[in-house]
């Protein structure tokens, strides 16, 4: 039972993670991106300092510590910064999808650079078709205008790109011991520290709170920056770099089917097909190796 209820648990997560797209729809017309960036990360710390009390977790080393701070600015900051910033300074969100969207490729060539870590022409070929799947989704449901590509905004995309593929590679590598609520509490200290200079820095921080803004900071606080965040870092701990990366390609196909239900965007059968590809390709790199 309880192994089942793990195999379910990368699955979780790609809805988990898929809803932050939806969630941030809902509360960017309310507030700038760096300020609900800082408010998320100042709610999330808090949440995670009670629950280290209440489970009496493991206090972390300061090397391990700091270890954590860099992990945090790299899987955190560096990616949701890089991400809001494209999208803000007008990078549309379909082309910041595939610019992340080569993460798991990226992850599993520096994880075989610098980690030994290995993978069999399969997989490589799963990594592919799951790329050509994410690309496919990202054009068959109009969510990729190149006409409107902000060449300004690139830098924004690449830092998220880079930051959460070192990011993994670097929890992978120095994050193997420490317990999940305490590195997970250092994560978003620094984190919050960064998010907190970008919003003094460039924003006004004007803030209307709707209803809506409120129950999506709530979601996004408890759904992605503790849940799902917390089943990433188990991810990362317990797998390979290159096959818990390949989850990633699962998030966009699961968020236009999120969007096709709640805003009735387009999903046609060639998008479904182009789904399925991705599925396939996801497969193909998490399958165990027959003997």
């Amino acid at each position: 039972m309880q192994h089942n209820l793990i195999r379910l648990i990368p699955f979780l997560f790609v809805f988990l993670w898929s809803t932050g797209f939806i969630a941030a729809k809902y509360a960017l017309p309310f507030i700038e991106p760096f300020y609900l960036l800082f408010i998320r990360m100042v709610l999330t710390t808090v949440v995670f300092m009670l629950l280290g009390f209440a489970f009496k977790a493991k206090p972390v080393s300061p090397v391990q510590a700091a270890h954590q701070m860099v992990t945090g600015l790299l899987v955190h900051g560096a990616y949701l910064g890089g991400v809001f910033a494209a999208i803000k300074w007008g990078m549309p969100a379909g082309i910041t999808a595939i610019i992340v969207g080569v993460q798991p490729v990226l992850t599993a060539f520096l994880g075989w650079t610098f980690l030994g870590s290995h993978l069999n022409r399969t997989q490589w070929i799963g990594l592919g078709l799951g790329l050509a799947g994410v690309i496919s989704v990202l054009l068959t449901t109009g969510q990729l205008d190149v006409d409107r590509l902000n060449w300004a905004a690139m830098p924004a995309a690449l830092i998220a790109l880079f930051g959460i593929s070192f990011g993994t590679l670097y929890q992978k590598r120095f994050g193997a011991e420490v317990n999940l609520l305490s590195g997970s509490l250092w994560q978003y200290l620094s984190v919050t520290l960064l998010m907190g200079i970008m919003a003094w820095t460039f924003e006004t921080r004007e803030v209307i709170w709707a209803p809506q803004l409120i129950g999506a900071l709530a979601w996004l606080v408890f759904g992605l920056s503790v849940t799902a965040v917390l089943l990433l870092m188990y991810m990362i701990r317990e797998g390979e770099t290159a096959k818990v990366a390949s989850y990633f390609y699962l998030v966009p196909p699961v968020a236009s089917i999120e969007a096709w239900i709640l805003f009735d965007e387009a999903l046609s059968i060639v998008s479904i097909t182009a789904i399925c590809v991705t599925v396939f390709g996801v497969y193909l790199v998490i399958r165990k190796k027959i003997e």
